[in-house]
């Protein structure tokens, strides 16, 4: 509380008339609940009871119950809080006030037995208060409440409220809805502007901030109803926007089985959005999950996907991707199987000379047998007014047995039902990738509980616990070595094969492995938040996303579909007609066409190819945030490396030491006396690497940092410096050997050491360059990468001599921050897609920038794995080729899967004008181009 001469009361007027921010309405009191001192800020209840006026310009002296803001007031009662200040002892407040009389009138409550909300602490004794304030004396200030300040008792200013100040003053902020969406496609921050300026003017929108460097978008609505068109305004911008759902915004997830197609997604989205109680759906076919908030029972959900034909399992709450236990009979593939037997058995028959009937029937037992699940799922695809594959197929193989081809119709049921089978367990294989992350973190924890260890689930683990973890087994939570040495192998997170050291402070991650010695871990990360877990978020996520070239298809196919069935339907009529065909041939032959209608290959030919490489991406240690990146990498032809902590290993190392005087060991006992208590990176690494050599400190004192140019200390009476050149010109040192300027020249930091009358030595400190980097930007070249450019803000001779050792192409030195932004945009103009490679933290707005944007050390950052496109796990790039490399692959397969599914379906087209197209081979066509669409893309994971 503060502290004010005057008191401001928010419902009085400066005439003795009462202006309340009470509503008249319903004659209801509106009673404010909080402890805040801000009306605007404060969170409140809203309570309506059966009272008289609230809000009453008269009181009823004689029921002073009558009105909680009245304008009344005399000289001996303290005015209230909606009326004006008069007299000498009136104390004046919004909502209550601590008076020196007995008889003074509160905000809504009196001074009777009758709870108030807002009412005073003060002598009445029968007065209760939810927002009061509290008198120490009489004579102190008093505190005032919720609705007011401190009050003076000699003069109180009134507010005179305006229509929308009053409705600011009512809606606080809790009912403010705060939605946070991903931007794509801005390229500088006037982009950013403009979708300000655009999504501001909606109607309901508070407020809206979109910010470049990260491509986010915060929208606070007072209606959720607002943010539906949020994205289609956006869209119109020549961007997009898509919401970024927190974890517990989520609905629940199910895993649902059945699926072989986008089309069967849409159908049960269909489904179940005509159920009142479902609020929102999202059922994605490549992850094979669906998405639902609603108030209706687990049981009735499941009970109505598996109307739609499909079976759903609630999601392991542990991670809420955990599949569902494996079933012990699969009746699809039984169904399948009985049905063929069927199918075979009246084929033979048909040979003999038994009655047809037989055969008849063994065939419609066999349609009956696997054509129940389609045909259930027809049924409700066509209740909620969609045109799946289903429906096509249903009513091809109900057309055939009523025109008498019954054996054509069981064989196309029955290829239809086994293509169904195949596909499911291909597409499966693709989702396995994700299974296979999540059984890398083990479920139990050894966990220290005082003098035991004892073996706890992982989920009830809390922070700061101490896990013991043996040799040979895997680390179940992120966390910190408190105890004991190992080294840990990181394949699972970085795709690093070779084993990491890790001691005493070390940072440790769930599903790694201990290679040998007993860890105690102290945990840093629940189950929930682990690097691992964020990690199977992650892919799934990205493996939802729509590409590029999956959406345009799958806008393709909406259209496609409904115009061949209504080609069908004209063929089955409009040639008898015209006396062309038989009714019999025209019928058969639009059964064809219905068949052919089904673009499920086409459908599937994107999505399977993007959940297989993002799957194998992430087995590798590199995350791909969706189909759209993993296109555009594909697609790149020149990069841009920031220099420090990405080429190069961020940290000075000693490279090179010159003995001028004495050896090598006494300079660096000299060198590392000197540098021992200062704090800056190059003379840390100078006394490390004499740690490393076993080098011990001389005996030293009278330590004097000089600014600029280096430190000054007394060794055993004699006085020694080290630093820079500039130092020793000063202390007039004649010999300055050449060698010096030599290496200078080869862009390395000089370290002299010495005393007044000679340089005993050089110790020469460089960022170096990664092994790897050279490596990865050879593969890149072998690999058809046009430009490799390297981001520096070193002078033009120290970028050169960077740039030829790490075998760039090109540079760009001299660069502040903001400067790399321009040099992205530089490459973009001369036609390059370009991508920007960097840690993630301080390159944020160039790799907004870039047309993708990929961070290192992702297991080390969460700003990385937020910030970047693309993001290697691993703190160097080796994996980047193999990233690029993936990415062109994938591009390739799709466009494969694309032209080979329309190829097929152009040839079945052209061969139903002659009647050489039976309804078994539409169906084969099609059942058998998903197959091999499906199986050229599982050629992905083979990708290394």
């Amino acid at each position: 509380m503060q502290d004010h001469k005057e008191s401001k009361s928010c419902f009085q007027s400066s005439k003795n008339e009462a202006t309340s921010c009470c509503s008249k309405t319903e004659q209801s009191t509106v009673s404010l609940s909080s402890t805040g001192a801000a009306v605007a800020s404060a969170p409140f209840t809203t309570q309506f009871e059966e009272k008289t006026d609230c809000c009453s310009s008269e009181s009823d002296e004689s029921d002073p119950s009558a009105s909680c803001c009245s304008s009344k007031t005399t000289e001996d009662k303290g005015s209230s809080c909606c009326s004006s200040s008069v007299g000498k002892e009136e104390v004046s407040s919004c909502c209550s006030s601590s008076a020196e009389s007995n008889s003074a009138d509160s905000c809504c409550s009196t001074s009777t037995a009758e709870s108030s909300c807002c009412s005073t602490n003060s002598d009445t004794s029968n007065t209760t208060s939810c927002c009061s304030s509290t008198v120490e004396e009489e004579s102190k200030d008093v505190n005032a409440s919720c609705c007011s300040s401190q009050v003076s008792t000699d003069q109180s200013d009134s507010i005179n409220l305006t229509s929308k100040e009053k409705h600011e003053t009512a809606v606080p902020a809790a009912l403010t809805n705060l939605t946070q969406y991903a931007v794509s496609g801005m390229d500088c921050g006037a982009c950013a502007k403009t979708i300000e300026k655009s999504v501001s003017k909606m109607q309901g929108v508070e407020s809206v901030e979109v910010q470049f460097s990260t491509g986010k978008m915060k929208v606070a609505t007072t209606n959720r109803a607002v943010l539906q068109d949020i994205p289609r305004i956006v869209s119109k911008l020549g961007y997009g926007a898509e919401e970024i759902r927190s974890k517990k915004d989520k609905g629940e997830i199910y895993l649902v089985e059945g699926m072989d197609c986008g089309a069967c997604a849409k159908s049960i989205e269909k489904h179940l959005r005509t159920i009142p109680a479902v609020e929102r759906v999202e059922v994605n076919f490549s992850t094979g999950k669906m998405e639902i908030d609603h108030t209706a029972d687990q049981e009735t959900i499941i009970r109505e996907v598996k109307k739609a034909g499909y079976t759903a399992a609630l999601a392991s709450k542990r991670n809420r991707q955990e599949a569902a236990p494996a079933k012990s009979i699969d009746f699809g593939t039984v169904s399948v199987v009985i049905s063929g037997i069927l199918l075979a058995v009246g084929y033979a028959i048909s040979f003999l000379n038994a009655p047809s009937i037989i055969s008849t029937l063994l065939y419609a037992a066999g349609m009956i047998i696997s054509g129940y699940k389609p045909v259930k799922s027809a049924y409700y695809a066509v209740k909620s007014l969609s045109l799946d594959m289903n429906v096509l197929m249903s009513v091809a193989a109900i057309g055939a047995a009523v025109i008498g081809e019954w054996l054509e119709g069981a064989v196309v049921v029955w290829l239809f039902s086994l293509g169904a089978v195949l596909q499911t367990k291909s597409v499966n294989r693709t989702r396995n990738s994700i299974k296979e992350l999540m059984d890398l973190a083990p479920p139990e924890a050894w966990v220290k509980r005082g003098n035991e260890v004892v073996k706890v689930p992982v989920e009830d683990v809390t922070l700061a616990d101490i896990i013991v973890v043996k040799p040979g087994d895997r680390i179940p939570l992120d966390g910190e070595i408190v105890k004991g040495e190992s080294s840990v192998n990181q394949a699972s997170i970085t795709g690093e094969s070779i084993p990491v050291d890790k001691t005493v402070s070390d940072p440790v991650f769930a599903g790694t492995v201990n290679e040998h010695g007993t860890l105690e871990i102290q945990v840093t990360k629940l189950v929930e938040d682990t690097t691992i877990a964020k990690i199977i978020e992650m892919v799934e996520e990205a493996q939802g996303k729509q590409a590029p070239t999956q959406a345009f298809i799958d806008k393709f196919a909406g259209i496609y579909t409904p115009i061949v069935f209504i080609v069908a339907l004209l063929v089955m009529v409009l040639p008898p007609l015209l006396n062309l065909w038989t009714w019999n041939e025209a019928f058969y032959r639009g059964l064809e066409l219905l068949v052919i209608a089904c673009p499920c290959a086409l459908v599937i030919s994107t999505p399977v190819a993007i959940v297989s490489a993002i799957g194998n991406a992430a087995k590798n240690g590199v995350l791909i945030k969706g189909g759209t990146f993993l296109e555009k990498a594909g697609k790149i032809k020149a990069i841009a490396f920031d220099k420090t902590g990405t080429i190069t290993e961020g940290k000075p190392n000693v490279t090179d030491i010159e003995v001028f005087a004495g050896d090598k060991t006494s300079l660096l006992q000299i060198a590392r006396t000197l540098e021992a208590y200062s704090n800056h990176p190059i003379a840390k690494s100078i006394v490390n690497y004499a740690e490393e050599n076993q080098v011990n400190t001389l005996e030293g004192d009278n330590f004097q940092s000089i600014a600029g140019k280096g430190v000054r200390a007394t060794i055993n009476g004699n006085t020694y410096y080290a630093g820079n050149r500039k130092l020793f010109e000063e202390l007039n040192v004649t010999h300055i050997p050449a060698v010096i300027d030599q290496l200078q020249e080869q862009a390395k930091t000089i370290v002299i050491i010495g005393n007044e009358s000679e340089i005993a030595g050089v110790i020469c400190v460089e960022d170096t360059i990664r092994t790897t980097t050279v490596k990865a930007i050879e593969q890149l070249e072998a690999a058809g990468m046009k430009e490799m450019v390297m981001l520096t803000g070193d002078n033009e001779k120290t970028a050169a001599f960077m740039a030829g050792k790490s075998k760039v192409t090109r540079y760009f030195a001299n660069l502040l921050p903001e400067d790399k932004v321009t040099s992205i945009k530089k490459l973009q103009q001369e036609g390059h897609q370009t991508a920007m490679v960097g840690d993630g933290i301080n390159d944020a707005p160039a790799l907004a920038t870039a047309d993708l944007g990929i961070a290192m050390g992702g297991a080390g950052t969460d700003t990385a794995i937020e910030t970047a496109d693309i993001i290697l796990m691993a703190d160097n790039l080796e994996k980047l080729p193999f990233t690029m490399k993936l990415s062109k692959k994938a591009l390739n397969i799709i466009k494969q899967n694309i032209w080979f599914s329309i190829l097929i379906k152009v040839v079945a087209l052209a061969l139903i004008l002659p009647g050489w197209l039976t309804l078994w081979l539409a169906v084969l066509s099609d059942t058998g181009a998903a197959l091999l669409v499906i199986l050229n893309s599982l050629r992905l994971f083979r990708l290394k």
